[in-house]
């Protein structure tokens, strides 16, 4: 399986609450909801179908699969939602009990996570899809685990939060495969692992 992330992300490469203003607050956050005014459904809507499309599970961070897990199962009758809903499901928690697993979800321990998804990257199938969740995002980067980044970036620059991008100094190489622009402004880029060809 090819590990696919795909993000919406401001200028400054802030993906933190794109959705919502109480989506994610953590550190002050005040500006959640920040890519309303920038979605269209053609092109950007339109990157999120392809990637929903080549995907063969979803892999999430605990957080952002507690939103998701709250939200789209009620949405059903939608294509998106409908597709989404029926797709298996990973969530990295090192908290959640079995009993709190619904919406077709396995969990995936968080002291094993990276070795589980290694093995998960190594089995055949379409893509493990990573949709927000962005400290498992960073840590799978780190990891050279990322075969392809999907950003969405916004012309809008935050001031600060939630970044998918490791520190600590390490390089990681990507090749530019396309670049669509959407009429409001939206870059979408698609980008591989330098190595992936």
């Amino acid at each position: 399986m090819r590990i696919v992330i795909t993000e919406f992300m401001s200028l400054d490469g802030v993906v933190q609450a794109p959705g919502g203003p109480e989506e994610d607050t953590d550190g002050g956050f005040a500006h959640g909801g920040w890519t309303q005014e920038f979605f269209d459904p053609e092109v950007v809507g339109g990157a999120w179908d392809e990637a929903l499309r080549a995907a063969d599970a979803l892999l999430y961070g605990r957080r952002t699969w507690k939103a998701m897990a709250g939200a789209w199962p009620e949405r059903a009758g939608d294509p998106f939602a409908d597709r989404i809903n029926a797709l298996p499901k990973y969530v990295v928690s090192s908290t959640l009990g079995g009993d709190e697993l619904t919406w077709n979800t396995t969990r995936v321990p968080g002291e094993e996570a990276v070795a589980h998804i290694r093995k998960l990257r190594e089995s055949e199938g379409g893509d493990l899809l990573v949709m927000g969740s962005p400290s498992l995002a960073r840590t799978l980067l780190h990891e050279g685990l990322v075969d392809e980044l999907r950003l969405m970036v916004m012309p809008v620059v935050l001031g600060g939060g939630k970044t998918i991008f490791p520190d600590g100094g390490a390089k990681h190489t990507l090749k530019l495969v396309s670049t669509v622009t959407s009429p409001t402004g939206v870059n979408v880029c698609v980008y591989r692992a330098a190595d992936k060809g």
